[in-house]
């Protein structure tokens, strides 16, 4: 899934804590925030700390991938629809 917002990211979190059997008040010992902090992370609250966000991350075992799209095109294998459109509008085969 990509995230765009930090809705998003929250909606990652919640649904992974769950997916783990996690409830709030014991996710939160575990990454060691209150409970309130995880219902703001869920909720999309923007400003939540990156250093907190990323240990969260982390407890769920979660990654943050950084790599452009063009990137994740090139290395995946997957094909390019862009580039066999463009080649076919070009006469190649």
């Amino acid at each position: 899934m990509k995230v765009r917002s930090s809705a998003d990211l929250g909606a990652v979190i919640r649904d992974r804590r769950r997916q783990l059997k996690l409830d709030q008040a014991g996710f939160a010992r575990k990454i060691g925030v209150s409970r309130q902090w995880v219902i703001e992370i869920e909720r999309g609250h923007p400003r939540a700390e990156l250093g907190l966000v990323l240990r969260a991350l982390d407890a769920l075992d979660l990654t943050l991938d950084a790599t452009t799209d063009e990137a994740r095109r090139q290395n995946s294998g997957g094909v390019d629809i862009d580039a066999i459109v463009a080649k076919a509008k070009r006469g190649g085969t």
